[in-house]
């Protein structure tokens, strides 16, 4: 090609690609103003394929296409559905042998689709390869399963629909997409009631419902809902519920990408409310339109985990290769089809309405059933109005009820089975008010109910020997714990009374104490289900914003559980509702201060002292062992111990003793910086220890300068040695994950010591990044400063959105103040922290100046 032909090429592309912008511009504009007039998401879908259509003709032409060449449309915009903001999948189907000058034009058109603004995905095969592909991957296989011709050479398109018809096998085919779908459940935690879900990933979301059509298309049962019905795979009612459902998760993805001005699928809560606005939702009196529109949300995914269950049983049923084997009769009213429990006669729940707890109680007992009947499900549906309050007061029926806890197998998958159905909520009112109830507290990323679920599972799982390396500890508790089912009949109440305003901890136990009396829970079991719903959020407390070294707190907590069953069943709650309410809030380090608790406590109830059960003379004879292990002699940790109070060895537990004695020893007195950083022991992270003459605004440096490496501090522990010593340690965790711990010990060591060499003037706190959660439900900060029970300290209680730097800006002021810091219990919740200061220093004392520092830590903790 000469350099003149060249030029001419790049001139006439850009003319094309100019024209086919425009078009696309005008063309996309006008499909919004229609749809806005009209509210028809079907007709902006395939308006929004007939224009890119166009597009693909005028370049196909442009480029000047060999005949033997297809073009070809697949996946959803080969099923004529374009979003907004929807990438374009096409297929260049090529003849065996392509001719060498085919390569530069379909690189040219590829190009001029990208410079239109189209992203493009594209694929250049021929047949065979098509098929080679689809045989490793059920993406491809599914993708090409929609093709739909555009242009070029129509005989190839045809000969590929025929091979690619006879290479399909629909029961291979719906048993991969069946394995696809259960992975891609558990990738969203299966559940669709995450407060910001993908509506068109997460169960309940448009690729419920696009399975089932996968799966009919594939077995040639119909490519339409009204086809499908009309071959009798779908009811009639069916077809306009899904058509309902779909309709529903089509405008809401419509103006998702319309709202967020790109393809998004996931419901943020920085999109929720324009969303709502956009659907005309207004707030109530009790509800922002957001959560209005979010319920409406979880309402439709109900119905569509719904109707994706029963849309692939009834395709299974159709394309299975085996002949059903007869029914095996499990008991008068039930028997087993296909592995499936299914009711023997139809009317069986209308007639005798407690069938419908025998249901869930046989699947939990029949290790064989994997699941229900499609008209076994319909029929709980239909019949779940006859749970009411007769329903509910007929002994038999309790004793249904509480039995399905007391089941070893299946309790979380039938809790779950009927929270989708309505039958928790129908036998338990209370819960039916908690259902798609959201959470705007920056740490729940679950609904209400869903939260629950999911304590209510973390429990099950420490009883499962399966799962026992997950939380030993927990696994071991549990073991020896008579009753245990009793702690998931207070998980399913532990927050029953969110939302009705003041301390739902507290508010939630009359709904307890009902449901323990009436189902003959009484007695010590009673009263420890009620004792675990009010005080579900104390030993986080406690452990996570108290001083664990000082006696008084661990009387005050052993003062409060009375028992160690109690303390028990409190600790295996703590953690796993902790745990249940986001996958980031948990760590090790939070487990450590609850298993620290747990320890000192249960001593405390055994008859030891509160002082001897923090365990200073285990403590120490531990430290003394570690130390004689590493080869260091007996007594050479005198010389340093003797600098330290009994304070330290209360705060700080035998390793970590050890750990410090053996760096400092043998120079108790260096003028030198010693600073020490390592693996965390106890989880994961760093710790950093640091001994140094006491100096000026020592804690403030130390935050700010692991706050510029990106760490976030989750605990501190400050000691001032009796020659004036500072010996602090902290443990630092890396929000991100991009830190390697390991790599980063050497620079800590060598920075800080240089950092607390030359004392440079403290710099500005690093620009924070808010977390978008924030940003959308801001809350006011708060700080208290209180003297303690003695008079000897304050201690000083922070409440803020957290972001980088917040603790350094906070011990900036500290430190401008003279106030002294001795301990900092750092406690983050998702994007919240709660974190307790024990601090002492002369103006506390002073209302004026103790009104200025609250009033200046204040604006510090201001969002930007």
């Amino acid at each position: 090609m000469t350099s003149a032909t060249a030029l001419a090429e790049v001139a006439d592309n850009s003319e094309v690609v100019n024209r086919c912008k425009a078009m696309l511009a005008a063309g996309q504009a006008e499909l919004r103003a229609v749809y806005d007039r009209n509210n028809n998401a079907t007709a902006l879908l395939r308006g929004r394929s007939r224009l890119v259509d166009q597009i693909m003709r005028e370049l196909w032409h442009a480029v000047e296409m060999p005949s033997s060449i297809t073009l070809v449309a697949v996946g959803g915009y080969g099923r004529a559905e374009l979003y907004p903001g929807s990438d374009v999948d096409i297929l260049i189907l090529v003849p065996m042998s392509m001719d060498a000058a085919s390569e530069p034009r379909i690189a040219r058109m590829i190009g001029m689709l990208w410079d239109i603004g189209l992203d493009v995905g594209h694929s250049v095969r021929d047949i065979s390869g098509c098929v080679e592909e689809a045989e490793r991957d059920i993406t491809v296989k599914t993708t090409l399963l929609e093709a739909r011709y555009l242009y070029g050479n129509g005989a190839l398109f045809n000969r590929f629909e025929q091979r690619f018809a006879h290479f399909v096998n629909p029961e291979e085919f719906f048993k991969a997409k069946q394995l696809e779908q259960g992975e891609r459940y558990a990738r969203h935690n299966e559940t669709a009631y995450s407060l910001e879900p993908n509506c068109k990933e997460s169960p309940g979301g448009l690729r419920d419902l696009q399975v089932i059509q996968w799966v009919a298309r594939a077995a040639r049962l119909g490519n339409s809902w009204r086809e499908m019905a009309a071959g009798g795979v779908i009811t009639a009612y069916g077809a306009s519920q899904l058509k309902r459902a779909e309709n529903f998760l089509r405008h809401l993805r419509i103006r998702l990408h319309l709202v967020a001005k790109r393809r998004e699928d996931r419901l943020l809560f920085e999109h929720q409310e324009a969303l709502a606005a956009a659907f005309g939702i207004k707030p109530t009196a009790g509800k922002r339109a957001s959560e209005v529109l979010m319920q409406h949300y979880y309402r439709n995914a109900k119905l569509v985990t719904q109707l994706n269950t029963l849309g692939l049983q009834n395709v299974a049923a159709r394309i299975s290769e085996t002949p059903a084997p007869p029914p095996v009769v499990i008991d008068e009213h039930f028997q087993m089809v296909r592995e499936l429990l299914d009711l023997r006669e139809e009317d069986l729940f209308e007639r005798e309405p407690r069938a419908i707890l025998e249901a869930f109680l046989t699947m939990q007992q029949r290790a064989e059933l994997k699941g229900m009947t499609a008209r076994t499900l319909r029929a709980i549906w239909r019949a779940r109005g006859h749970i009411d309050a007769k329903f509910r007061r007929d002994p038999q029926n309790r004793a249904l009820f509480l039995s399905l806890f007391q089941q070893p197998r299946g309790l979380v998958h039938e809790l779950r089975r009927m929270n989708q159905y309505d039958v928790v909520a129908r036998y338990i009112p209370a819960f039916g008010k908690i259902v798609g109830q959201m959470q705007h507290d920056l740490f729940h990323v679950y609904t209400v109910d869903q939260h629950i679920l999911q304590v209510v599972r973390n429990l099950r799982r420490y009883t499962m020997p399966e799962f026992a390396h997950e939380y030993p500890f927990c696994s071991r508790l549990i073991s020896g714990f008579e009753r245990h089912w009793l702690l998931y009949v207070a998980a399913l109440f532990h927050d029953i009374a969110k939302g009705r305003g003041g301390d739902h901890s507290k508010k939630g136990v009359p709904d307890a104490q009902r449901f323990c009396r009436d189902h003959g829970i009484v007695g010590d079991d009673g009263e420890l289900v009620a004792f675990l719903v009010e005080h579900h959020l104390t030993m986080s407390n406690v452990a996570q914003k108290q001083d664990l070294a000082d006696p008084e707190v661990l009387r005050a907590f052993a003062e409060v559980v009375k028992t160690e069953r109690r303390l028990t069943a409190l600790y295996l709650l703590t953690v796993s509702d902790i745990r249940g309410t986001s996958p980031k809030v948990w760590n090790a380090w939070k487990g450590k201060l609850l298993e620290d608790l747990y320890g000192a406590t249960l001593r405390i109830l055994r008859g030891d002292a509160p002082v001897v059960a923090i365990g200073v003379q285990e403590r120490q004879d531990e430290a003394r062992r570690l130390l004689r292990m590493r080869g260091l002699r007996p007594g050479v940790e005198d010389a340093l111990w003797a600098r330290l109070d009994t304070v330290y060895f209360m705060r700080h537990d035998a390793d970590e003793i050890a750990w410090h004695s053996r760096y400092l020893y043998y120079r108790p007195d260096s003028a030198e910086p010693v600073v020490k950083a390592r693996l965390n022991p106890f989880g994961e992270g760093l710790q950093v220890m640091i001994y140094v003459p006491d100096q000026e605004l020592l804690f403030a440096r130390l935050c700010g300068f692991f706050s510029r490496l990106g760490y976030s501090i989750v605990d501190a522990k400050i000691h001032t040695t009796s020659h004036g010593e500072a010996l602090d340690s902290f443990v630092l965790l890396d929000p991100g994950g991009h830190l390697p711990y390991r790599d980063m010990i050497g620079l800590i060591e060598h920075d800080l010591v240089e950092q607390l060499k030359t004392q440079p003037p403290l710099a500005a706190p690093p620009p924070s990044r808010l977390p978008r959660q924030v940003k959308h439900f801001p809350f006011a900060p708060e700080v208290a400063i209180r003297a303690d029970e003695r008079g000897q300290y304050y201690v000083m209680s922070v409440t803020a959105a957290d972001r980088t730097g917040l603790l350094y800006a906070i011990a900036r002021v500290l430190g401008e103040h003279g106030v002294i810091l001795h301990t900092a219990k750092i406690a983050t919740l998702g994007e919240r922290v709660e974190d307790t200061f024990l601090i002492s220093g002369a103006e506390l004392a002073q209302t004026a100046t103790l009104v200025r520092l609250e009033q200046e830590l204040l604006r510090v903790l201001q969002l930007p």
